[in-house]
């Protein structure tokens, strides 16, 4: 059996054999017919289960080992209290595949890798950037070993774009901005009935909280960060700049006008439908969604005809930025086979990674597994997308939520100045992260 340098570091923290050398981590991977070192493993994880069922079934064919390794879906709105009664009870699951969306609200129940079994250098030169948000302050270890991305993509709808002129979707926000007189229908009454874009209002809009994120990320605010004593706090980019203008208003400001009437760039309303929905049905020109959402449409209107292709930037940026959600592999405390669990982190972060991407419809979080990209169009872009993917360590997504919910309706019902909306919103999201 060829193993990876952190299964090999794993098995001699537990004592099943000693440690080889840093760049096997990377490099090897391979088959086993010894079924009895991993032993029962169950995953409780926020992924469908169909899905990481078809990846387990797969990778069983060609390795026996795993052939007592399980996945159990859980509910992300009740994971940490499902987790904390499970560990009370001696009954908690020996991994748990999650989101940095579920980090905060979990840290605690946590069984952290230590650097010692995992070096910082072996982390960063293995995974992706985003992976980092899975480190521990201070740098002492990691609270997870990363695993699958899945980044914010942009769905344009072909038969839209093209019969109104449009031969590709925009790759810049300004551009985009330029396209809504050409595709926005309009009633007298200013209702809309054929949108650009879901943008500027957050309960109707299908992934608000990534989409926010991602303009928050772009602008250079952080979101959140860990202070010198190792808590979290929330930046929302409320202090002003060299111009005078902060950051998190000038990304307030964008968002909002798209659902303002008496703006050119006025496209959506509260009163729309889910835009998903409205994207599914052809009411969107384009939408902005993860790229695992690519195959539900794709089963669910076999007729839409869209393209997939990277989420706009800034036209001044330098660098590119994009939100993505990173599913990391934790150990809980109280696991009853910690060991086995580790080994199958390391082999299904490594060997497996591109089997999982492929049944699940995300990107591989290794580098070395993102540097050949499968010929199909929405995996060219999600693997290239899963290199500058980023994020931030936010409360319970609900949480997240009910603080940028409450914002953005704030401005657009005209009941708050943007600047009020948005330190009322720091405050909110500084309590809530307090609370984990």
């Amino acid at each position: 059996m060829k193993i990876s340098l952190f299964q090999g570091i794993l098995f001699a923290v537990f004592g099943f054999g000693a440690i080889i050398g840093l760049f096997v981590f990377t490099t090897h991977t391979g088959n086993t017919n010894n079924s009895n070192t991993i032993g029962t493993v169950v995953i409780w994880g926020t992924l469908p289960k169909a899905n990481m069922q078809n990846f387990l079934t797969e990778i069983g064919q060609t390795d026996q080992a795993i052939k007592n390794v399980s996945y159990v879906q859980e509910n992300i709105s009740t994971l940490p209290n499902d987790l904390s009664a499970a560990i009370a009870t001696n009954n908690a699951p020996d991994l748990i595949l999650a989101s940095q969306e579920e980090l905060t609200s979990i840290s605690k129940y946590l069984m952290p890798i230590p650097v010692a079994t995992l070096p910082t250098s072996t982390f960063v030169n293995t995974f992706i950037g985003e992976g980092n948000l899975f480190a521990i302050p201070g740098g002492s270890g990691y609270y997870g070993i990363p695993f699958l991305v899945d980044p914010l993509v942009l769905y344009s709808n072909h038969t839209i774009l093209s019969s109104n002129g449009i031969a590709k979707p925009p790759t810049t926000w300004e551009a985009l901005m330029g396209l809504v007189p050409n595709v926005v229908s309009l009633t007298p009454a200013q209702q809309v009935t054929r949108g650009l874009i879901a943008l500027g209002t957050y309960d109707n809009i299908h992934d608000a909280r990534g989409i926010l994120s991602t303009f928050f990320l772009q602008a250079g605010v952080p979101i959140s960060s860990y202070t010198s004593s190792g808590s979290l706090a929330a930046d929302l980019g409320t202090q002003g700049t060299s111009s005078g203008i902060p950051p998190g208003e000038s990304v307030i400001g964008f968002y909002t006008q798209f659902a303002d009437p008496s703006k050119v760039s006025y496209t959506w309303n509260a009163s729309l439908p889910d835009s998903q929905q409205a994207f599914l049905a052809g009411d969107l020109a384009l939408y902005l969604g993860y790229a695992s959402e690519a195959r539900f449409f794709t089963q669910a209107n076999p007729n839409l005809d869209f393209d997939v292709t990277p989420i706009p930037q800034p036209a001044t940026a330098t660098t590119k930025n994009v939100y993505g959600l990173v599913y990391a592999f934790m150990i809980p405390r109280g696991a009853a086979n910690s060991s086995g669990a580790y080994q199958v982190a390391g082999l299904f972060s490594n060997s497996s990674e591109q089997i999982a991407a492929a049944a699940t419809g995300l990107a591989p979080a290794t580098l070395n597994q993102l540097e050949e990209p499968p010929t199909d169009p929405v995996s060219a872009v999600s693997y290239a997308e899963a290199l500058y993917a980023n994020g931030w360590l936010s409360p319970a997504p609900a949480s997240t939520d009910t603080v940028f919910s409450g914002m953005i309706g704030n401005v657009i019902s005209g009941r708050s100045s943007i600047s009020i909306a948005l330190s009322s919103a720091e405050q909110a999201l500084n309590s809530y992260l307090q609370q984990q």
